[in-house]
């Protein structure tokens, strides 16, 4: 972008679909990390679907977009406190799971983040060489999206996402639902004088998760 241009970033609707996209992407990423103990970056798909939306608009511009990405982005952070929880009650620490005192402990835990965050950005960021692949594809896909094609394909990347949510939607609704598909398959096989099995499951979320992570990581 050109340093004269002024545009608007920090409005209104950029923070309330941003606040939207936080908060289903957390719960994703916290029903995700109990169920298989991983979680996935938001970051890229929290841009697809903020330029799709944002696109109604005829004044949106690539600093909301980026800003409404960026606070998607905090889900897979904010999501970590599945693995902290847990770990109190696992050493007894805590013997109950008290909502507000959960509420309070993960509200301290995102303000201290972001304190943290806002100093050490220069470092290592700025005066810094490493390399961060996935803000790098997200500042591409952001380029992209506001460039010259963006009226070629307007539903360009949210037609696959609602196109992959039915899909799943409807997976799991046979499956967990309906009962006329198998999640899992298991193989028994004899083991000297036992038995024993190897059990194989499928789940849509699990191929969602790994498209995301993808196979390097």
């Amino acid at each position: 972008m050109r340093h004269e241009l002024r545009l608007p970033e920090l409005t209104v609707r950029g923070m309330v679909l941003g606040a939207l996209l936080t908060v289903i992407f957390t719960a994703s990423n916290v029903y995700l990390g109990l169920k298989v103990g991983l979680t996935f970056s938001s970051a890229i798909p929290a841009a697809v679907i903020s330029m799709a939306i944002l696109k109604m608009f005829r004044d949106s511009n690539i600093l909301e977009n980026n800003m409404v990405q960026t606070q998607a982005s905090a889900a897979g952070t904010l999501s970590a406190i599945i693995f902290i929880i847990p770990g109190l009650l696992m050493i007894g620490y805590w013997q109950g799971f008290e909502f507000w005192q959960t509420l309070l402990v993960s509200a301290c835990g995102g303000c201290l983040g972001v304190l943290f965050t806002i100093p050490l950005r220069r470092a290592m960021v700025v005066n810094s060489d490493l390399p961060y692949p996935e803000g790098m594809a997200a500042a591409e896909i952001l380029k992209v999206g506001s460039g010259e094609h963006r009226d070629s394909n307007k539903a360009g990347g949210l037609r696959e996402i609602l196109g992959g949510g039915i899909v799943a939607g409807i997976v799991a609704l046979c499956t967990s639902g309906f009962k006329v598909l198998a999640g899992e398959i298991g193989f028994w096989f004899h083991v000297g004088r036992g038995m024993t099995q190897m059990p194989l499951g499928f789940s849509t979320a699990l191929v969602g998760a790994g498209y995301l992570v993808g196979i390097a990581s």
